[in-house]
């Protein structure tokens, strides 16, 4: 019999692992299947064909970090700039895998991506390790993963929204598994990818309090000392790095109006502004989801996508709890994580709505999303009638009304923008050398412009440009009226300006050099004379 045992465990053993392969080859395939389906391969995804210029900051940023330890000019917006070093306006630590993966394989366009899909591929690989799903949650994973067309999205691109994916699918995997089998560096653990979670960004306090409560569980007062300082140390040292770090954005990136409100208008002057704020902001949310339904509209699809996740989290949360009631039951594993992660989905609902934009938010939902399909997987329910309702909700809101494609199309490159990015790298390489004594230093800025008027209107400017700039080069993000207005106090050394548009007509009358020029950009130098091209 013990035999018997042995060898079923041991089969055991090697089911997991199949299942952890599958799974951990699910990401890539995915992937592979979504560009082929387009006629392209993983190869061809090309960032500089992009439209998201966030990924122009993040992967210039990591360039500088990688090859001198932080970039060697500043990054900021209408030439801000961190007090330490030369960050732009969100925590470095954001981007620590990219770094990691910088500084063990290189730093190139593809890096991004391909350490997005490794990322994606360790976590499933360990969330099966960790949870031992049946082959039915794994199937209910895999259709919902595949449905969910985010996934592949944002890991074919250079945003880090994979790396806190990535994160929070492990930390909800060794979460279950703790409560499973309690063991303390389990705990720890927790504690640790919460915590640099929340360093990534501060909404992902949220997920730190399973760790609070397993701790105050486990060991009261104890346990609830330690949450506190824990907490405090954290909230401080991302307190920190925003200041020290961070530079300050065209706008707050989080709103504290609904706070302040109760010191300027008294205590119900202040209920009645938060009370407020919260209906109309509401509307508003609201309002962008029916679009998402009618139009595609992709900030309303992804509130619509949060919504039905959040909804079907309350009820199991609700069912769940009064069937262990009723039947006197403890609080089973999942229950736990089905809890948390609904109470997570609520707090960030009015995060959401007192403290960002709705349209620039509706981003950071995704993620919320994208780790609720792991938990849904999980649910003990007999028909799996709450996953088929979320994948139906996906194919709806993810497929069929996928019709932006500045939200939703890969970016592959194209001959035209390859050779361009090519010329100017070529160019600006003999042209632009860094300044090394004392860094950073404005020397190694460029000012990129949003727009700039010209006799044809308002024109955007072509900032895929800009990845061409020599490694450790900064970028300061400027509205042309700031230019204008500051043209003779600018600090940043170089300008990168649109052709025939005000900026480049002051920068040709002072005389400044032009490097180099095409009918998409001007590069000026305001410390040269002349034209050198």
């Amino acid at each position: 019999m013990e035999r018997f045992v042995g060898w079923w465990k041991k089969e055991n053993r090697y089911k997991l692992l199949v299942k952890a392969v599958l799974m951990g080859l699910l990401p890539l395939l995915c992937c592979v299947v979504t560009c082929a389906a387009q006629g392209k391969a993983i190869w061809d995804v090309y960032l500089p064909n992009s439209e998201w210029n966030d990924e122009l900051f993040y992967f210039k940023q990591v360039e500088g970090i990688v090859h001198f330890g932080y970039p060697q000019g500043y990054f900021g917006f209408n030439e801000s700039h961190a007090l330490r070093l030369s960050f732009a306006a969100w925590s470095p630590v954001l981007v620590f895998p990219w770094i990691l993966w910088g500084l063990l394989f290189g730093w190139n366009l593809m890096s991004p991506i391909l350490c997005n899909v490794v990322l994606m591929t360790a976590a499933m690989v360990l969330f099966v390790c960790l949870v031992k799903p049946s082959w039915k949650q794994l199937g209910v994973l895999t259709l919902l993963f595949c449905l969910y067309t985010h996934f592949v999205r944002y890991m074919l691109s250079g945003m880090p929204e994979i790396i806190c994916m990535s994160l929070l699918i492990i930390f909800y995997g060794l979460a279950l598994n703790y409560l499973n089998r309690e063991r303390i560096y389990k705990l720890v653990l927790l504690f640790v990818l919460s915590g640099v979670l929340t360093l990534m960004r501060p909404y992902m306090l949220l997920f730190m309090l399973l760790p609070v409560y397993l701790w105050v569980r486990r060991s009261g007062l104890k346990g609830l000392f330690g949450s506190l300082f824990v907490l405090a140390a954290v909230g401080g040292s991302y307190a920190l790095i925003k200041h020290y770090l961070g530079a300050e954005y065209f706008t707050p990136l989080f709103f504290t109006d609904w706070i302040t409100a109760f010191f300027e208008r008294g205590f119900f002057g202040g209920l009645r502004y938060f009370f407020s704020k919260l209906y109309w902001m509401g509307t508003d949310f609201l309002r962008y989801t029916i679009q998402g339904f009618r139009s595609g509209m992709a900030a309303g699809t992804a509130f619509g996508g949060y919504l039905l996740m959040m909804a079907v989290l309350l009820w199991q949360t609700g069912a769940d709890f009064l069937k262990q009631r009723r039947e006197k039951k403890e609080k089973e594993p999942v229950f736990i994580i089905e809890a948390h992660l609904a109470l997570c989905f609520v707090g960030m609902q009015f995060a959401l709505l007192l403290m960002y934009k709705l349209t620039e938010g509706s981003k950071h939902l995704l993620t919320f999303i994208g780790v609720g399909i792991f938990v849904v997987s999980l649910m003990r329910t007999r028909f799996y009638k709450k996953a088929a309702l979320l994948g139906a909700a996906f194919a709806f809101f993810y497929t069929y009304m996928a019709v932006e494609p500045y939200d939703y199309q890969v970016p592959y490159v194209t001959e035209e923008r390859q050779v361009q990015i090519e010329t100017w790298r070529q160019e600006l390489a003999k042209q632009v050398q860094l300044e090394r004594e004392e860094t950073p230093s404005f020397e190694n800025v460029a000012i990129w412009l949003l727009y700039d008027n010209t006799q044809e209107g308002t024109v955007g400017d072509t900032w895929q440009i800009l990845y061409a700039l020599p490694e450790g080069m900064g970028i300061s993000c400027c509205y042309p009226e700031y230019v204008t207005e500051n043209f003779q106090s600018l600090k940043s050394r170089y300008i990168a300006a649109i052709p025939g548009g005000e900026v480049a007509r002051l920068c040709e009358e002072a005389g400044y050099a032009l490097l180099y020029s095409d009918q998409d950009m001007a590069f000026y130098d305001r410390m040269q004379q002349g034209a050198y091209f």
